[in-house]
């Protein structure tokens, strides 16, 4: 297979909570932001990718996009069977400085041979930093049933908000034991659980843009910062320090 035509960049500016409507491409697509959080929707299940981050979607699935804060979206779309690293499943990965600037610099116009060559090149470099790069967790799942689904999105537009279970249970007009059930039978954990892991999740952000570990720790409820580094390193499998090199 040629290099050059194995992989092609998009880019795309967006604000917040703009929308790519559901789609799906014959390609594989990396979708990543140099800036911002995007929320990818496939069969049912939501995907957090912060910058420093990016979701491999497969070909031929269905996806969609919300953007949260504003997104300068990089996104690579990769030929069927162009490389055996890639999984057959959605994927989120952690992006390394050089795959960055790689995945920035796909998007440049091939319109000599000497820059086809270097496309090429570019690719080349791309595959072998994919093969290498971490999977992370990010997956976050959304209730379908649309008044909890809107308090959920809500969240994650503004995680540092205290709300209670009481308090949503109030909003839907249900006991709180109505509504833990409810998250129970939809998400299959607990509401404090969804919580937690959301947070979790979108912290990636902060600290990929800078905030130290003091910062996030207290913005999302711990006392310290080794409280709040044991829990991440548990759930992500590596520190919060790791991020800020992104």
């Amino acid at each position: 297979m040629n290099a050059h035509t194995a992989l092609a960049a998009l880019a795309g500016n967006y604000c917040h909570g703009d929308i790519v409507a559901s789609h799906r491409h014959t390609e594989g697509q990396l979708v990543h932001a140099i800036d911002g959080v995007m929320l990818v929707s496939v069969a049912g299940t939501t995907w957090i990718v912060p910058s420093g981050h990016a979701l491999w979607v497969p070909s031929g699935r269905e996806h969609q996009v919300r953007m949260t804060g504003d997104v300068r979206m990089r996104t690579l779309l990769i030929t069927p069977g162009a490389h055996s690293a890639l999984a057959e499943e959605c994927q989120v990965i952690k992006v390394s400085p050089l795959l960055r600037e790689l995945i920035v610099a796909a998007a440049g116009e091939l319109n000599d041979e000497g820059a086809r060559l270097r496309h090429a090149q570019i690719v080349d470099l791309i595959f072998s930093e994919l093969a290498r790069a971490q999977p992370v967790m990010a997956h976050v799942p959304i209730p379908a049933e649309p008044r909890l689904k809107s308090l959920c999105a809500d969240f994650i537009d503004n995680p540092s908000q205290e709300s209670k279970l009481e308090s949503w249970a109030g909003q839907l007009n249900m006991s709180s034991r109505t509504l833990a059930r409810l998250f129970q039978k939809e998400l299959g954990m607990s509401y404090s659980e969804w919580r937690k892991r959301t947070r979790l999740l979108l912290s990636l952000q902060r600290l990929a843009s800078g905030a130290s570990i003091l910062e996030v720790a207290l913005e999302h409820g711990y006392q310290s910062p080794s409280a709040f580094t044991a829990m991440f390193k548990r759930t992500m499998g590596y520190t919060p320090s790791n991020c800020r090199s992104v």
